[in-house]
């Protein structure tokens, strides 16, 4: 696998190997990523009484245990600190089938004490869906998190071969 840098990030979007909806600016691609917008959309996970323990397993399901909140225009998210919720991008990112890559967070937050992306980073080939993110503060501080800011950045790879994901989160969503 390789990393595609900007010039063929640029070609891959012209010839609609990747797409990128509602559209983005050119400016908020680097080097070899893109940056993408937080959404106004958050996932709280709801406080559970201490004797009550989550059972991880294959059959465990996220929105079981959290809240959907959908902020309006001008609001902000408190994220408080240890604490954590899931976002989503506005972005939605569709690849063709020679096409992979991995969400990352970005310095600037990371080096506030705020994970973007925990964990499952890798995005399949083939996917047509916005990018759900798991955020943690880290931090000692109260974060407020904007929504609107370009708040992680997707890295670009070429596949060997070609393969599409069919999988339990296909279809992305808070």
């Amino acid at each position: 696998m390789s990393v595609l840098s900007r010039d063929e990030i640029l070609k891959s979007l012209a010839s609609g190997e990747i797409k990128i909806t509602p559209g983005y600016e050119e400016k908020s691609i680097g080097a070899a990523s893109i940056d993408l917008t937080l959404s106004n959309e958050f996932r709280v996970f709801k406080k559970r009484d201490n004797n009550d323990t989550i059972i991880v397993s294959e059959s465990i399901n996220y929105q079981d245990f959290s809240e959907l909140s959908i902020l309006k225009e001008g609001e902000r998210f408190i994220l408080e600190p240890g604490h954590m919720c899931l976002g989503i991008t506005e972005e939605t990112i569709e690849l063709s089938p020679k096409l992979c890559g991995l969400l990352e967070g970005r310095s600037r937050f990371a080096r506030m004490g705020l994970f973007v992306h925990i964990s499952a980073g890798f995005m399949n080939p083939g996917i047509k869906n916005r990018q759900v993110l798991e955020i943690f503060n880290a931090s000692s501080n109260r974060l407020e998190l904007v929504p609107g800011t370009k708040i992680c950045q997707f890295v670009f790879m070429e596949l060997k071969g070609t393969a599409v994901y069919h999988g339990r989160f296909e279809n992305n969503k808070l």
